[in-house]
Parts: structure tokens; C-alpha cells; sequence
């Protein structure tokens, strides 16, 4: 197996004083020994600006070590489910039309992206691109500003904004290019005002439609519509907050946030205002649209599930009549629900808890495996009435890969199952792969 070219994780890259690396060094020992992090801390804040320094030594851990396991009692099985056999059209549904929707997670700067933009999709290019509408997270911000350093430490978060070049692969693949990407994530302000009107400046430009972000007050509390075959989308969208960055006043609607992880200590627990994706709900009825998608930029890093307050507000969405909810901020996959609405029992509603990091400018298994979703939307007359299902579901996981090539870093993309037929090359390998595939299991993503 090559040597990657990419540090394993961020830990790796944490810039820190002797002393403090002494501290975290023992705190981690300790939690190997007492397995003190095997289940997700209860009082860890997920808010940069909120987390202790021990909240951030937690962090450390789980990027290296990530928390394979729910919160206790909570078995993963209530909410896995490995194939869609759940999925069923009513038997009297007429089904008229269809419509194919691809989603893919986290699209972070990588060093050789630059260097890959034939390469970069080619081997799941039809997972991605050969759908109606295909979407991504764009966590990675444009800017003309001098990007600087790639270094974690405990006061601040590294800017994730990527070049040009970069943007050009991540972007799309041999003329296709993705219908949506979200925008609103916590290093969405990395560089400002400037960095997203860039952003938002080149998706313009590239007929892209950005999620999350706006460009006038007025849009703030409305969806994002479009139609594709005769049935009508509808997008609402927000991130969880975006590292303690103020925006500047008068910009406050630029970027939709709703504090959607509580703040914990020993008296209370504060529970979030989701008004917000309420109005925007609200604007897909108006316009009368068959399919609500809510984007979130929400959860807990490096943990495999998502927390139980995730899980309750995730079905009150969709009793609120969300259809589908692809998340994506964990940089590592978690499961796919599959929950049937009191309002209409007939109905699946697909919940993506985490689609994981697509490119990332890690190595280690638990950080480069995501997934891609493909869903199958049908619209039809049932119960005399214009409906639109979800009629299948397709999960497959996918692995960043990255070597040198005349001296200069690729990085490219393979299905996991492509990637276990060659497990038995080596010793390395093989359990490189192992770990991949056990990743992937855990959450039902195989």
C-alpha cells in the first residue's frame, strides 16, 4: 500500500505549547485506560466558542480515536437500516413520473485537488453526476485573500477556504457540475464578508444554486425552489453556527443560523429556536412544493451517531412536513433513518445523519470513508390526489484515495466494495481496508 501524502489527523496538526501537549497526552492515556470516551461525552459542547479546554481535548481525541458507539441506551438498530425494504409505494399509488436526486457530504480543500480535476470523480462520476439533481456541502470558501497556514490549535480554528483551482475540480466532473451546494457552515466567515460574496459570486457564475446563504434580507426566511420533470423542490437550509465569527452588522442575514445543539451544564439544557426553518417550511407550502430537502450543518465531530437531541428534532421536521434531511459538520458517516410521519404513515422520510467528508486533508480510514445517497422521488395520483414518494434508496460508501504522480500529490475517489476486492495485496492494506469496511458497517452503510 502507498504511503499517503496527507497527515492522518487533525491531531497530527495541532499547534499547541509543550506543557499543554503534556496535559492532553496524559488526558488521553487516561481515557484509553478507563474508556472514559467510549460513549459521546453528555457534556461536551459541539460550539467552538463554547467548548472548555477540556471540551477541546475531547475533540483531539475523537479525531484520532473517533466514539463508535451511540448514547447509552440508545440501540443504533432503532434507527439502521441496511437496505430500503423498508420503502414501499402505497398499493394504490399511480405512479406518472420520476425524478433522481443525487447527495455527496463535505467538499474540503485538499493539497493536489489542484492536480486532479480528471481524476478527482472519475470512478463515481455516475453516482454523482447522472442524476436529475445532485448536491454537496461546500465547506471549503472562495476567497481573494491570502489563505495562510493549515494549523489546528486550542484558540482557533484553521480557515478552510480553497483555491481556484481547487474549486474547479471539487465543482464537478467532465462538463457536469452539482445543482446545489450548501454554504452555511461554521468556516463560512473564515475570511469575512468577502470570502462568501466570492463564493456566492462564483456559484452565480457557474449556475449553482447555494444553500444557506443570501444575498438580500428578504430571502432569509424563504426556500431555495426549483423543478425538475414536473415535481417541485423545495430547500430549506441552516448551520449550527460558524466558530464564534460575528458577522458584520447589517449582514446579519447573510447566513442562516439556528443554534441546534443545546448548551449543557448541570441546571439546564437550552433547547433550540427553529423558527427559523419553520418560515422557510412554510414558503415551500406556499409555493406548493411536492418535496421538502432541510440541509443542516449540525452534530457532534468524529462521533458515528448522532446525538438523541438531533434524532427528536430531526422527526420534528419532518412532521413538519420535511421529506428528506441530509446533514452533514461530523466529518465522519452516520446513519440513514428511515421514519414514517404520524401525519401520514404511507410516507418515508429519509434522514441522512451525516454524509461524511467527500475530500478531506486527512488519511486516516474513519475520516476519508463517506458515502453517496441516491434517491429515487415518484410523483403520482394517489388517494385522488397530486403526491410525491420517495421510492428508492441507494447507499454507497466511497473512499478518498490519494498517491503521487510524477512528483506531485492526486486525489481521487473508489467505492469501498472496489476497494475490498483488493484487500488481499498486504498485510497494511488489507487492514487499512478492514477498518473501512468496519466503519462503514457500524452505521448500516454496508
Amino acid at each position: 500500500m502507498k504511503p499517503s501524502t496527507l497527515p492522518t489527523t487533525p491531531l497530527d496538526a495541532l499547534k499547541i505549547s509543550g506543557a499543554l501537549k503534556v496535559i492532553v497526552k496524559t488526558i488521553h492515556t487516561s481515557a484509553d485506560i478507563f474508556k472514559s470516551w467510549k460513549y459521546p461525552s453528555p457534556t461536551a459542547s459541539a460550539d467552538f466558542e463554547t467548548m472548555s479546554l477540556m471540551d477541546k481535548i475531547y475533540w483531539g481525541y475523537k479525531s484520532k480515536k473517533p466514539v463508535l458507539y451511540p448514547e447509552p441506551n440508545t440501540p443504533p438498530a432503532e434507527f439502521i437500516k441496511r437496505n430500503n425494504t423498508s420503502i414501499k409505494l402505497p398499493a394504490d399509488f399511480n405512479e406518472v413520473k420520476t425524478v433522481t436526486f443525487s447527495a455527496v457530504g463535505d467538499l474540503i480543500k485538499v493539497n493536489g485537488l489542484e492536480n486532479s480535476k480528471d481524476k478527482f470523480y472519475e470512478k463515481i462520476s455516475d453516482l454523482v453526476f447522472d442524476a436529475g439533481i445532485s448536491y454537496a456541502n461546500l465547506e471549503s470558501q472562495l476567497t481573494s485573500q491570502d489563505i495562510g497556514g493549515y494549523t489546528f490549535s486550542d484558540k482557533e480554528t484553521p480557515p478552510l477556504c480553497c483555491t481556484q483551482e481547487e474549486y474547479e475540480t471539487l465543482k464537478g466532473y467532465n462538463g457536469k457540475q452539482y445543482t446545489l451546494m450548501h454554504t452555511a457552515c461554521n468556516h463560512t466567515f473564515d475570511m469575512g464578508i468577502e470570502g462568501l460574496e466570492t463564493t456566492l459570486v462564483q456559484l452565480a457564475k457557474d449556475n449553482i444554486i447555494d444553500l444557506g446563504t443570501n444575498r438580500e434580507p428578504d430571502e432569509q426566511q424563504k426556500a431555495k425552489i426549483i423543478e425538475v420533470k414536473g415535481i417541485k423542490f423545495g430547500f430549506i437550509s441552516a448551520t449550527f453556527g460558524l466558530n464564534g465569527k460575528e458577522i458584520p452588522k447589517g449582514k446579519e442575514y447573510t447566513v442562516n443560523v439556528v443554534k441546534f445543539h443545546p448548551l449543557v451544564n448541570k441546571k439546564m439544557i437550552q433547547s433550540p429556536d427553529l423558527s427559523l426553518l419553520y418560515y422557510q417550511i412554510d414558503d415551500c407550502k406556499r409555493q406548493e412544493c411536492d418535496v421538502i430537502v432541510a440541509s443542516l450543518h449540525w452534530g457532534y465531530e468524529y462521533e458515528f451517531f448522532p446525538r438523541n437531541h438531533q434524532v427528536n428534532l430531526a422527526h420534528e421536521l419532518v412532521e413538519m412536513g420535511v421529506d428528506v434531511i441530509l446533514s452533514h459538520h461530523a466529518h465522519v458517516l452516520q446513519p440513514v433513518e428511515y421514519f414514517h410521519p404520524k401525519y401520514c404513515p404511507e410516507k418515508t422520510a429519509v434522514i441522512v445523519y451525516s454524509l461524511g467528508n467527500l475530500s478531506s486533508s486527512f488519511s486516516a480510514p474513519h475520516i476519508v470513508l463517506s458515502g453517496v445517497i441516491n434517491l429515487t422521488f415518484a410523483g403520482g395520483k394517489w388517494s385522488g390526489k397530486d403526491t410525491t414518494f420517495i421510492k428508492e434508496v441507494k447507499l454507497t460508501p466511497v473512499v478518498q484515495q490519494d498517491y503521487l504522480e510524477n512528483n506531485l500529490p492526486v486525489i481521487t475517489l473508489e467505492r469501498l466494495d472496489t476497494l475490498s476486492d483488493k484487500k488481499d495485496k498486504d498485510e497494511e492494506e488489507a487492514k487499512y481496508i478492514a477498518d473501512l469496511e468496519r466503519y462503514a458497517e457500524q452505521v448500516g452503510w454496508r
